[in-house]
C-alpha cells in the first residue's frame, strides 16, 4: 500500500514539474537558461522519438484510412462517373464530325442532281413483311417525307421509302429481293432492271443488273445509273447505282446478266438523304463520281517494255534458226553418207520427240 501510494505521489510530482518546465520553457523561448537543457534533452530522445512515429506511422495511416474509407469510395465512384460522362461527350463529338462530313458529302451529291432532300439518319436496322432489309430513319411525314420517294446516301442510291411515319420512316435497301430500279449504262441509252440478291449478295452487297438487250455491251467497270420514274416516283433520275464486276455470259439467254457493286456501303449506312422533289432534267452521268486516273505514263513504259520483249525474243530466235542451219551445212560436208543421215533425221522428227523405242528400230533398220 505505501508502494502504491509513494509512486502515485512520484508521478503526481513528475507530472507538476514537466507541466512547470513547459509553461516556463514555452514563456522564456531560447534565450532561458532551459534553453540548452532542452536541447540536450531533445539530442538524447530525438532517434527514440523518431523511430518510435516510423513504428507508429503505418498504424496511423490505417486507422486514417479506415476513417476515410467511405469517403475515398464516393470520389472514385464520382471520378468513374465524370470519367465516363467525359468519355461519351467524346465519343458523340466524334459521331457529330464524322456525320457532319457524310451530311456534307451526301448535300453534295445531291446538289449535282439537283435533288432536294431532307437529311435523316439511320436509327435501327430491321425487317418488316415483304420486305427482308429494310432500315428505320429519324424523318417522316413531319419532314416532308412521303412512301416512294427515293433515298440517296454520299455514295449513291440507297432505296426507297415504304412506310412513312409521323417522325420515324421505313427505306427498303437497294439489296432487298423485293426492290427492282431501272437502270442505265453510263455513257449511252442501255437500259435494264437492277434487283437485289439479300443474302446472295454476300458481304459486298452485290446487286444483279439485267439488261433488256441481249447485244448490249456488258464488261467490268462499266457504272450504272437510275433511269428515273413517271414523276420521279418511287425513283428519280440520274442517282449513282454502281459498278458491274462480273458478267454472266449464258448462251441462248434472251438478256444478259451482270453483278453489280453499289457505291453505297450498307453495312455502315448512316447519314442518308430523302429526295422530296426531282430534278427537272435528267442529270444523266453528272452527278457520278469521276473516274480513277489511268497513269497514260506508265502504260506508255509498259507498252514499250513489251515491244522491246518482244523483238529481244524474235532477235533470240533468229539465232538460234541461224546456228541450227550452220550445224546442219557442217554435217552436209561429210559426203553422201552425212547427207543421207540428216536427211534421215529431218525425216524422223517424231523419233526425236521421244517416240517409242521399237518405232526408231524399226526406222533405223529401214
Amino acid at each position: 500500500m505505501r508502494e502504491t501510494r509513494r509512486a502515485r505521489l512520484a508521478l503526481g510530482l513528475l507530472i507538476v514539474a514537466a507541466l512547470v518546465l513547459i509553461t516556463v520553457d514555452r514563456r522564456a523561448g531560447q534565450g532561458h537558461v532551459l534553453g540548452p537543457v532542452r536541447e540536450t534533452v531533445a539530442a538524447l530522445f530525438g532517434p527514440f522519438e523518431r523511430a518510435g512515429a516510423a513504428v507508429a506511422r503505418p498504424i496511423t495511416e490505417f486507422v486514417g484510412m479506415v476513417r476515410d474509407a467511405p469517403g475515398a469510395r464516393q470520389a472514385i465512384a464520382d471520378l468513374r462517373k465524370e470519367n465516363a460522362r467525359l468519355r461519351s461527350e467524346l465519343a458523340a463529338q466524334r459521331l457529330d464530325g464524322s456525320r457532319a462530313a457524310k451530311l456534307d458529302r451526301m448535300l453534295g451529291l445531291a446538289g449535282l442532281g439537283r435533288y432536294r432532300v431532307v437529311p435523316a439518319v439511320v436509327i435501327a436496322r430491321r425487317s418488316i413483311p415483304g420486305f427482308a432489309e429494310t432500315v428505320e430513319i429519324d424523318a417522316g411525314t413531319k419532314d416532308g417525307v412521303r412512301a416512294d420517294m427515293t433515298v440517296l446516301s454520299e455514295h449513291g442510291l440507297v432505296g426507297r421509302v415504304v412506310r412513312a411515319g409521323a417522325d420515324m420512316s421505313t427505306v427498303a435497301l437497294l439489296t432487298d429481293p423485293s426492290v427492282s430500279v431501272g437502270a442505265r449504262l453510263e455513257g449511252g441509252n442501255e437500259i435494264g432492271v437492277v434487283s437485289g440478291l439479300g443474302e446472295a449478295g454476300g458481304g459486298d452487297n452485290f446487286v444483279k443488273f439485267r439488261a433488256l438487250d441481249s447485244t448490249v455491251s456488258l464488261s467490268a467497270g462499266r457504272r450504272l445509273v437510275s433511269m428515273g420514274s413517271l414523276r420521279s416516283r418511287p425513283y428519280v433520275a440520274g442517282v449513282p447505282i454502281g459498278v458491274i464486276e462480273r458478267v454472266e455470259n449464258t448462251p441462248g439467254d434472251l438478256v444478259r446478266t451482270a453483278y453489280v457493286r453499289p457505291f453505297t456501303d450498307f453495312s455502315t449506312l448512316d447519314v442518308v438523304g430523302v429526295v422530296v422533289e426531282g430534278p427537272k432534267r435528267d442529270p444523266r452521268d453528272a452527278v457520278l463520281p469521276p473516274e480513277p486516273r489511268r497513269d497514260d505514263a506508265a502504260d506508255r513504259r509498259a507498252e514499250a517494255r513489251e515491244r522491246e520483249r518482244r523483238r529481244e525474243a524474235a532477235a533470240s530466235a533468229d539465232d538460234t534458226l541461224a546456228d541450227r542451219r550452220g550445224r546442219d551445212g557442217e554435217a552436209g560436208d561429210l559426203g553422201p553418207l552425212g547427207d543421207e543421215e540428216s536427211a534421215d533425221e529431218d525425216a524422223r522428227p517424231a523419233a526425236r520427240r521421244g517416240a517409242p523405242s521399237g518405232d526408231r528400230r524399226e526406222d533405223g533398220r529401214a
